[in-house]
């Protein structure tokens, strides 16, 4: 805003005494101060309001005067009600550095002016932005122009001082501004996440606030330009659903954009400002997801080739056709893993095949890569209600434990756990089940069905995402699952019951005993050490075991079943 409206508003009680001639000059903000030298809290283009108590003498107004000139202030505003009347000296000092000067009426108050300028200053703010927006918009809908997401979160945050960010459904930081300090820590975009799919599943009004450690959050959904839900009058996204349309098959893939402030008293201008922002970035996510559209159709074709029992020559030509897209600059064709995934709701009603191609493609990108999108090395295509990834390994090498390196079922799900049990609110699963990695297109059927029965041993678990790996297949772990109910429970009740019951009346600590002799491999020495307890004492808790259960723990057998009723307990 100008000066000269700040002069033209009666209600502020504005005086001028001197600066006619700089009027035209805009005022970017608003300080109070009665420092000897503000200097450090000014950046330029403030309006400096005062009561002058910083002045003992009439020496004072020239350093002071210098100062707020070389600090670029706009403009200074004294406060009549300490002295009577603004001093001479200090109307000299102005008029001598060219610095407007006016005089505030002892019955207005600072902090009138202080928010008057301020909601100016926004809302101008506001509409320069919508205006960039907007004209950004347009840019990036009719090619890469614009720049992607960063830089419309760089002007939130230089023309609104807002920090924001773009997350990913399972909490990835997709974008976020430059320069804006220390980046959102993955534990709270994990949170941030887990909260945005919760509130989305509950049907909750956006922006849904998150107050996190000191810091409140408002999270606005992001959603692709072909969702029914995109928007909606005045750039705002409707809550419900449309006709026919299922919430469950969008909410683990949207977007979302966090700004760190709370949205519950904005004035309706900025929110939808803020909806206008999601819209830009809806564009950002259709254009990645477009992009794919080459990976998903290789992974389709692979898929309908190894299922329909093609001759591996041929699978083998479309995967060198694959490879040089999914690992460019590669020299030879690499090894390849199956990962399939499964989301599944309670009513199985709800689209399912997309969900979980959308969800495996973001499950895969590595949160640690750098540069391009680690997601362009991955091909999932979906068939029957699950999706199929082909993930190329440009080089497989051997772990310290023998295994081959590459994709590891239980570290796939570790980072987003917490925000998809959200997602799925109780009524939902996704299982997920990895192959080991082939070396040629023969291995490849062999790889498909691996990756399958894997995702049944995740499956058969408890808990809302789950998954398991090819490891598991050659394991005890296998077969636990698939064991009926009933009988796991007579299984167990039998022979660990009696200790559970001892333990109750004695706190004598047999089972934990049971445990650790089991986890030494039958070793005294080292069990006694575990348990911090002398040999004689562990072979005591041992003799009761065995006493109680009728089982002798120096055989195999004996050995077995307790280990496997443990497992199953």
């Amino acid at each position: 805003m100008r000066l000269r409206a700040l002069l033209d508003t009666d209600a502020l009680g504005l005086k001028l005494l001197g600066g006619e001639d700089e009027l035209d000059r805009s005022v970017r903000g608003v300080m109070t101060t009665d420092l000897r030298d503000p200097s450090r809290y000014l950046s330029g283009g403030e309006l400096v309001l005062s009561g002058l108590a910083w002045r003992r003498d009439a020496a004072d107004s020239e350093p002071f005067v210098r100062i707020l000139v070389q600090a670029g202030v706009a403009a200074l505003a004294a406060g009549e009600a300490e002295l009577g009347s603004v001093p001479e000296d200090l109307v000299v000092a102005c008029a001598r550095h060219r610095l407007p000067l006016f005089a505030v009426h002892e019955s207005v108050a600072f902090a009138t002016i202080t928010e008057h300028v301020v909601r100016q200053v926004s809302g101008e703010r506001a509409g320069d932005l919508a205006a960039v927006v907007d004209r950004h918009r347009r840019m990036m809908t009719s090619g890469p122009a614009g720049g992607g997401p960063d830089v419309v979160l760089d002007l939130l945050g230089s023309d609104l001082d807002l920090r924001a960010w773009v997350l990913s459904p399972t909490g990835r930081p997709v974008a976020g501004p430059k320069d804006a300090g220390p980046a959102l820590p993955a534990e709270v975009c994990g949170k941030l996440a887990a909260e945005h799919l919760a509130a989305t599943r509950a049907g909750r009004r956006a922006p849904h606030r998150v107050p996190l450690g000191g810091t409140t959050y408002s999270l606005f959904p992001v959603r692709g330009s072909g969702h029914p839900q995109a928007t909606g009058a005045a750039g705002r996204a409707p809550q419900a659903a449309g006709p026919g349309r299922d919430v469950r098959e969008t909410v683990l893939s949207d977007w979302l954009l966090v700004v760190e402030a709370d949205a519950g008293d904005w004035a309706e201008e900025r929110l939808d400002l803020l909806y206008g922002v999601t819209q830009l970035i809806a564009v950002e996510r259709d254009r990645r997801d477009a992009a794919r559209t080459v990976r998903r159709r290789l992974a389709q074709e692979v898929l309908e080739l190894v299922q329909t029992g093609a001759a591996p020559a041929e699978i083998a030509a479309r995967l060198r056709v694959a490879a040089p897209v999914l690992l460019p600059g590669l020299g030879a064709a690499p090894h390849w893993q199956v990962v399939v995934a499964r989301v599944e709701w309670e009513d199985d009603e709800a689209e399912t095949g997309q969900v979980a191609q959308t969800l495996l493609e973001e499950i895969l990108v590595d949160p640690l890569a750098t540069g391009p999108e680690h997601s362009d090395r991955i091909a999932v295509a979906h068939t029957g209600g699950e999706a199929v990834a082909l993930v190329p390994l440009p080089a497989v090498s051997t772990e310290h434990d023998g295994s081959e390196a590459g994709v590891i079922a239980d570290a796939l799900l570790e980072s987003v756990r917490e925000p998809l049990s959200a997602g799925l609110d109780g009524d939902g699963r996704v299982t997920l089940g990895v192959s080991a990695a082939v070396h040629s297109a023969e291995g490849l059927r062999g790889a498909l069905e691996e990756a399958r029965h894997a995702r049944r041993v995740a499956a058969a678990r408890v808990g809302r995402v789950c998954a398991a790996g090819h490891q598991e297949l050659a394991s005890h772990v296998l077969l636990l699952p698939f064991v009926p109910d009933d009988v796991r429970r007579a299984f167990t009740a039998r022979l660990l019951d009696p200790l559970r019951d001892y333990d109750r009346r004695h706190r004598a600590e047999l089972i934990p005993t049971l445990e650790a002799f089991l986890d030494s491999d039958g070793s005294w020495t080292r069990c006694a050490t575990r348990l911090h307890l002398h040999v004689n004492t562990l072979r005591y808790r041992v003799g009761r075991i065995e006493q109680l259960t009728g089982r002798d723990l120096s055989r195999l057998e004996d050995k077995l079943d307790f280990f496997l009723a443990l497992r199953m307990s």
